[in-house]
């Protein structure tokens, strides 16, 4: 549906329904190229995918999301943490490494729930302050926050925050390694995509000095779920967390390239770069970016278009890449906003989903469908109109 403008709800390529169809049917693990070359497609794929998004030094796997991605990639630094410290983390266990810091600005959810999962804690993640009026990390801020802590931490970037689509500056960012002891991870979801425009590419500036970096396929790169990717700089440590140590699994020694089963916590995956790479030939670096356009200059031209209705409907930041975010009179609070939201859904022509900034209820729109242009922004703007 081309109006469906929420990251859960979007429309996979053609070709990429047909790799997936097969993805079932040949129904392979893709662990080890001792029975199967789908391990080689894989490498393939993700070799490909780093030179989109200009990911030289970070080898790579497919994973069920970004959640997934934010999990592996924060294990790997707490790993990391721990050599920093004289412990191994996957040998000597937490009680031998102690407290782990994260640093964030506008984290997504899921970067809590990796800290959770990985027993590091929740209130492990302190948010640091942002730009006045932006949900980007103030790089000043972190600086002071680090000075203060004066030990090795974990920074998480946003190259794309949920409501506003901000980006954290990663070339400051970087730079501050000259000063701090900390791994960089990136969570570049959806925004990892700017890199493919040349006029978006300033908003992922850096990304390649990330020690680690999650971006998802089935958000802008239409591909059925689930799927996404884990990059990494420190594949050794990967290995080190996530090695399966069974002859019949596949050596883990360090002169030899590790089998995925290694890589990630799954020793079952399904074939997720199949779809991907039908992706990828299908339609290209060229292709991909031709699409992310598009969806940028529809979401600019919806905020635009949103301001037809002058007092009855605000747009509360400006349009960085893909999202835009408003609010409409009268729904402040929960109950008004879902009712309202349901009359809108009522229409059939269009679905938004909510959120809350700065203390509002706000409507979301998020755009990442390869088949939206700007006859649908029509549609939605006719459909908001019927409702207010």
């Amino acid at each position: 549906m081309p109006c469906a403008f929420s990251s859960k709800t979007i429309a996979f390529y053609i070709p990429c329904l047909v790799g997936d169809w097969i993805t079932s049917t040949v129904d392979q693990n893709p662990t080890s190229n001792w029975d199967s070359e789908a391990p080689s497609l894989e490498r393939e794929t993700v070799a490909s995918l780093a030179k989109w998004f200009n990911l030289p030094s970070h080898t790579g796997v497919f994973v069920t999301g970004a959640t997934m991605s934010n999990f592996v990639g924060l294990a790997i630094a707490r790993e990391w943490v721990g050599e920093r410290r004289g412990v191994h983390v996957s040998t000597d266990g937490l009680a031998a490494l102690g407290p782990v810091r994260i640093f964030a600005g506008t984290p997504h959810s899921s970067v809590y729930k990796a800290a959770s999962m990985l027993g590091l804690g929740r209130s492990a993640v302190h948010r640091v302050a942002t730009l006045a009026g932006r949900e980007a990390m103030d790089i000043d801020a972190l600086d002071v926050a680090m000075t203060s802590f004066n030990g090795t931490c974990i920074v998480v970037a946003s190259a794309g925050t949920v409501n506003t689509g901000d980006f954290d500056d990663l070339v400051q960012l970087a730079a501050l390694k000259k000063r701090h002891d900390f791994w960089l991870h990136v969570d570049g979801a959806f925004g990892a995509f700017a890199a493919l425009d040349a006029t978006l590419a300033p908003l992922v500036a850096g990304m390649d000095d990330a020690d680690s970096v999650c971006i998802d396929c089935h958000k802008w790169m239409n591909v059925p779920y689930d799927s996404a990717l884990q990059f990494t700089k420190r594949q050794d440590l990967q290995v080190a967390v996530f090695q399966n140590a069974a002859a019949y699994l596949g050596n883990v020694a360090s002169n030899v390239t590790p089998n995925f089963v290694h890589l990630t916590p799954e020793n079952s995956r399904r074939w997720r770069a199949l779809a991907a790479w039908f992706s990828v030939v299908a339609y290209g670096r060229d292709g991909h970016a031709e699409i992310v356009s598009r969806n940028v200059e529809c979401a600019r031209l919806l905020a635009t278009r949103l301001g037809e209705f002058k007092d009855l409907v605000a747009v509360v930041a400006p349009v960085r890449l893909n999202v835009v975010l408003f609010t409409v009179q009268g729904v402040d609070d929960e109950t008004k906003m879902l009712v309202w939201l349901q009359r809108l859904t009522d229409t059939h022509q269009v679905f938004l989903t909510p959120t809350t900034y700065q203390g509002q209820w706000g409507v979301r729109a998020a755009f990442s469908n390869w088949r939206t242009t700007s006859h649908d922004v029509d549609v939605v703007v006719d459909a908001i109109k019927s409702v207010l």
